[in-house]
């Protein structure tokens, strides 16, 4: 599952980031920005939910991980640490919230937020204040919890992926809130991903035995060291034994996986 981490990038649904801060889909755990690269294939379904739009609002921006050069942005992060981390190239955020945005009704052509919503204090309100200020599509990148479970990892850290579950509003919550014509698209994650978050190793289980790639997601650091422990323990037991392949094998060959990322796209 995908949370994602304050630099904008998707963590596996979790944490304040995928506002591109990040989702596992949560803020990311520390050390998580030197992982984070956005993967070309998901910035590409982003951009066409955009379509043509020239002048771009990212809520809860992050680092600006999934931001267009092709688009004028005005971004929007809470966070002074996030702030502080975006590059020099990108627009300077502004210090907002979602639920509170400082601009004009219909001042945009197009909003998106990326692995943010689960982190904003009051979730409606903050998709009707991105609906207000945005004249056409709104962009909502986030985890489905009702298919976060369904990830092999839930037979190895089930409390991770309850976490995630937990943390990622209904679609349903969402779609009520945003308004208009909302589609729900689910997002291909591919084999070789190279954002980090949880479902982005769905083949290539050895990868999450690095600690480095779990702390890229926030739902790792809501669980204790034992538990950790155990995971790395009953992973490495699995993949030594050829349980997890025999029973999970299959997706080392998959080009792409659908998991619990998705796009919600809103226009009016």
């Amino acid at each position: 599952m995908v949370m994602r981490t304050h630099d904008g990038t998707i963590a596996a649904c979790g944490a304040r980031t995928v506002g591109d801060a990040g989702s596992g889909h949560g803020p990311a755990g520390p050390g998580s920005g030197a992982r984070r690269r956005p993967d070309e294939r998901i910035a590409h379904v982003i951009a066409q939910a955009l379509g043509d739009a020239r002048s771009v609002l990212n809520v809860g921006a992050g680092t600006g991980s999934y931001e267009n050069a092709a688009h004028t942005i005005t971004a929007v992060e809470p966070s002074p640490a996030m702030r502080a981390r975006r590059p020099a190239r990108l627009a300077t955020a502004i210090d907002a919230v979602a639920e509170d945005l400082p601009f004009a009704d219909g001042q945009f052509d197009a909003a998106m937020t990326l692995f943010s919503v689960h982190q904003w204090a009051d979730v409606e309100a903050g998709l009707r204040e991105m609906r207000r200020v945005t004249r056409g599509p709104v962009a909502v990148l986030t985890c489905d919890p009702a298919r976060v479970r369904d990830f092999w990892l839930y037979e190895y850290a089930p409390d991770v992926l309850e976490t995630e579950a937990r943390h990622h509003p209904p679609l349903d919550r969402l779609t009520a809130a945003l308004g208009g014509d909302v589609t729900v698209q689910p997002v291909p994650i591919p084999l070789d991903c190279t954002d980090d978050f949880n479902e982005a190793y769905y083949g290539r289980p050895e990868l999450l035995l690095d600690p480095a790639a779990r702390r890229a997601c926030s739902a790792w650091s809501f669980i204790d060291d034992r538990a950790r422990q155990d995971f790395d323990s009953s992973l490495r037991r699995a993949l030594g034994s050829g349980a997890w392949d025999e029973a999970f094998g299959h997706l080392r060959g998959r080009a792409a996986y659908e998991g619990s990322l998705v796009l919600l796209c809103a226009t009016p």
